[in-house]
């Protein structure tokens, strides 16, 4: 295998429309609504499209923080680098690695549902089988790896066939839906009200699984270093993404309300979108929306793999972690061993989720504790723009509210849904969402006191950058300028 470890990521190789593809994939429209509606209707009952609304408006604050960051640092850690050189670098480490915890269970959460989706398609029966759907599940994860390890040409042409067809599926029920008659339940507009919520500590516990839902759509930034005009592309594709997929969420969560009872989606708590197919179009429905979900997961789990290796590989680069994931294959350009790491945990934690449970059981847990560590990371990020930018929050009402107010209430919702929602999870989901933050302290400080130069930050300054200019797609465009403040190679 040719490798060097004085290379960088291949730069301008995705576009704008490219990006656009990955902030939706990110998020995983048919994924998130099958595997997580279960477990949100379970948590607030008909408040659920009320949660993903006042969700839906601080996350588009923390969708601001990070255009405006990108604008000023592109960095493939993006909020590692972003908080470490703005709040505190044990902070900016922090960040970084609750993306990279987050990322790792999501392997599991999202791997289990591919594989009981896919063999859902031949037998309903076999798709309870956990150990069965592990094994299915984990050869999609592995396919997903080889394709992210090709580079990201490769990973955005396999992008675009899966989110496609998936879209499209979705896009049809959606209308079916709206001329579906009969139903569980009549549509009241109080569903998105707070009237259903149980008090506060019962919003809390729906907006942090809500928080899951829209996570993922911030892969833009981990592409950074490898997008054609990065400083503009890749918040506005995650502005863009976020704005996409709370249309769908809202859409299909209130058709769930509405065509579903209560003891169908208990009863089908890892595939309510396929009940749901069946439900409005009997026959196909089911098969088609359970092809779209599985589309979903895997486009998701390709998403997820670029996260936690291009974050993985910052703090590889920056040698807060073993310098080795910083390597680039030559050929590819990309950080193959980030990728090789990354993988063989994610098949161990595969062994070991089968003495977990049911493929529900293990995707309620897993989502709730990622639901913890995304408010962590995304709170900071929120709170680093407006560091960032304080010296210019003044010079306009833009500035103030989408780069400052915005932002800042959006990273105060992340922090009080955390601290909110730990009185009502689980002993599981709390071990496994703080648990797995506290393991990060041990490489923080091993490599602290290693005298990592991550720890020594060039301040992220708003008012001392100089943007860059605009280059069309179409047009050719000179290396990206990448990763300022520290050195890219060693």
């Amino acid at each position: 295998m040719s490798i060097n470890r004085g290379r960088g990521l291949q730069a301008n190789a995705l576009g704008t429309f490219d990006t656009v593809v990955m902030a939706v994939a990110g998020s995983a429209p048919a994924y998130s609504i099958a595997a997580t509606t279960a477990v949100l209707v379970g948590a607030v009952g008909l408040a659920s499209p009320a949660a993903l609304l006042y969700c839906a408006i601080p996350m588009l604050g923390i969708a601001l923080a990070f255009s405006y960051l990108s604008r000023i640092d592109v960095n493939a850690g993006a909020s590692y680098s972003w908080v470490g050189r703005t709040l505190h670098p044990f902070l900016g480490f922090v960040s970084g690695w609750a993306l990279v915890i987050s990322a790792t269970i999501f392997m599991v959460a999202g791997s289990l549902p591919a594989g009981s989706m896919t063999l859902s398609l031949f037998d309903q029966g076999l798709a309870d089988n956990t150990a069965l759907s592990t094994v299915v599940g984990a050869a999609w994860f592995v396919l997903m790896l080889l394709v992210v390890l090709g580079g990201a040409r490769l990973t955005v042409r396999a992008q675009l066939i899966m989110s496609g067809v998936e879209l499209a599926i979705l896009a049809l029920f959606a209308v079916l839906a709206l001329f579906h008659t009969g139903g569980a339940h009549a549509f009241d507009w109080s569903w998105l009200g707070f009237s259903h919520f149980d008090g506060m500590q019962g919003f809390a516990s729906g907006a942090l699984i809500a928080a899951f839902y829209y996570w993922g759509w911030d892969v833009t930034s981990n592409l950074s270093e490898e997008t054609r005009n990065s400083r503009r592309t890749t918040g506005l594709a995650g502005l863009i993404g976020v704005g996409i997929v709370f249309l769908l969420f809202e859409v299909f969560t209130i058709a769930v309300n509405v065509i579903l009872t209560s003891k169908q989606i208990d009863d089908n708590d890892a595939n309510v979108l396929a009940v749901l197919g069946e439900e409005v179009l009997p026959g196909w429905g089911g098969k088609l929306l359970i092809v779209a979900v599985m589309l979903s997961t895997i486009a998701t789990l390709e998403t997820t793999l670029i996260q936690v290796t291009r974050s993985l590989f910052a703090m590889g680069r920056d040698r807060t972690m073993p310098s080795a994931l910083g390597r680039v294959h030559r050929r590819w350009n990309t950080p193959w061993v980030a990728i090789v790491v990354v993988g063989a945990v994610a098949l161990a934690m595969f062994i070991a989720s089968n003495a977990l449970g049911s493929v529900g059981d293990i995707l309620s847990d897993a989502i709730s504790a990622i639901g913890l560590q995304i408010a962590v990371y995304y709170g900071l990020t929120g709170l680093a723009v407006v560091v960032a930018y304080r010296k210019m929050l003044l010079k306009s009402p833009t500035d103030f509210l989408l780069g400052g107010l915005w932002p800042l209430l959006g990273a105060l919702f992340m922090f009080w849904i955390f601290v909110e929602s730990l009185g009502d999870l689980s002993t599981a989901a709390i071990s496994i969402g703080v648990g797995g933050l506290a393991v990060g302290l041990v490489p923080m400080l091993w490599y602290w006191r290693k005298g990592s130069d991550y720890y020594r930050p060039a301040r992220l300054d708003a008012s001392r950058t100089v943007a860059t200019d605009w280059v069309p797609d179409g047009a050719a465009a000179g290396p990206s300028l990448v990763h300022e403040g520290l050195p890219t190679d060693f």
